[in-house]
């Protein structure tokens, strides 16, 4: 029953109207306070001990106003009972990074802000809407409470009520009968607009008053662009990893069943080689989960160029046959630079298996002090032996490439090198250690 009637309160005429008036009648202990030390001020006329009262009043509201809790009491109630889509205030945080450090390391979460900076601003506008919301309360209140003891009064003529309009002139009483009862109605249905009115002011107050300011609105973009640099970093972990993981593991299964009988060695290679990728993909995806259900999980499984041999490997275990050439002091290449640089040569890599035509795969790192390059070449064509729709794919491998190494400050280039080849070149800045 009350799931049917909370959806009906939510954002009413009536419950704003429910909102305004509680406001109003929760500031009298406030009055109360504010007229205790005018009371002792008899000496002073009664309009400025009046006056005195009513300044009291409002400098006890707004100073209520300036507690954070109370802003976010207001601002619920006002989600829940205008019915006005405000969201959660934010602290606005004063970041610790220094201009151009770069990005952030590949295998890492964001780094939270430091401190937290109160904003004044945001207090004096929540002081601002209390008084506003009192005041609307008690006008509210009071008018619609006198238009509804009329209401009530008129048609019985209690105590010698009657109801009379003026305009331009002209003078229309109701002393009785049905007069007194169209009055009455009358009554009400200004009431109704009064609670109306009331309500359409705070709607219309409460974004502007206790909505996001400036600095919470860049504080919930930066926020947003994180979750979303986030989102879009275990995009690519799941794309590199899996998606190589599987059409390695895809062709490994094709060869160990050709191979089963007649080399058995060669064979149970194969399926140790599909246990070994299928491992390592389930450590990516246990991560990847457990950073989306906001779980505590260890640490990130680091694939840095140290773990390229084992990498290639895996690719001889699935019959491609792989000519590295590595060049330069690659144990140099550390951090970003050094995990980056084995999840474009895995997506590759892939890339080669899943739409080369057989024959050799060159890969190339070269590490020189002015920047770390990497090559990947295979040949394309007919000639494979698979049906082209045999390794199916999302189109957002290179694409993701040219991202991560845009993020990087680095090159790319993708594209034919002469007939029936495919060249995957990446230079990336590094600073190699003197």
């Amino acid at each position: 029953m009350f799931r049917g009637i909370r959806p009906l309160l939510r954002g009413s005429t009536y419950a704003g109207a429910l909102f305004a008036y509680g406001g109003a009648f929760a500031s009298i202990p406030l009055l109360v306070l504010a007229l205790l030390p005018v009371a002792e001020w008899r000496s002073a006329p009664y309009g400025v001990r009046v006056a005195l009262a009513l300044v009291v009043w409002a400098a006890l509201i707004g100073a209520v106003g300036l507690a954070g809790t109370t802003r976010r009491v207001l601002i619920v109630c006002a989600r829940r009972l205008l019915g006005v889509p405000l969201p959660d205030p934010v602290a606005v945080r004063r970041s610790t990074s220094t201009p151009g450090a770069g990005a952030a390391p590949a295998g890492s979460a964001p780094v939270a802000p430091a401190s937290a900076v109160s904003s004044g601003a945001d207090r004096r506008r929540t002081s601002v809407w209390l008084l506003l919301h009192v005041a609307l309360g008690w006008a509210g209140a009071l008018a619609s409470g006198l238009l509804l003891l009329a209401a009530l009064i008129l048609p019985g003529k209690w105590l010698g009520a009657e109801a009379g309009v003026s305009l331009f002139g002209w003078t229309v009483r109701a002393t009785g009968g049905w007069g007194s009862w169209v009055a009455a109605l009358g009554c009400l249905l200004l009431a109704a607009i009064v609670c109306a009115a009331v309500t359409y002011a705070l709607r219309w107050l409460a974004p502007r008053l206790l909505g996001p300011s400036s600095a919470e609105r860049l504080a919930l973009a930066a926020e947003r662009e994180l979750l979303l640099a986030e989102r879009n970093r275990l995009a690519h972990e799941l794309h590199d990893s899996i998606g190589h993981t599987l059409t390695a593991t895809t062709i490994q299964a094709a060869v160990a069943g050709e191979v089963l009988s007649a080399d058995p060695v060669a064979a149970r290679a194969a399926l140790r080689s599909i246990e070994e990728s299928a491992r390592a993909a389930l450590e990516d995806l246990d991560y990847v989960l457990g950073v989306l259900r906001e779980e505590k999980t260890g640490t990130a499984p680091t694939r840095t160029l140290a773990d390229l041999p084992e990498l290639l490997d895996r690719l001889r275990h699935a019959g491609a046959v792989v000519e590295p050439e590595l060049t330069g002091e690659l144990a140099q290449v550390q951090g970003t630079a050094s995990r980056a640089a084995y999840r474009i040569l895995q997506e590759g890599l892939t890339n080669a298996l899943r739409h080369g035509a057989g024959g050799p795969i060159g890969v190339r790192v070269a590490a020189a002090p002015d920047g770390l390059e990497l090559s990947v070449v295979n040949r394309t064509g007919a000639g494979t032996g698979r049906s082209p729709g045999a390794f199916p794919t999302s189109g957002h491998g290179l694409p993701g490439l040219a991202e991560r190494v845009r993020l990087l400050h680095g090159e790319i280039e993708a594209g034919p090198d002469g007939p029936q080849r495919w060249r995957l070149t990446v230079r990336l800045p590094v600073r190699l250690p003197a």
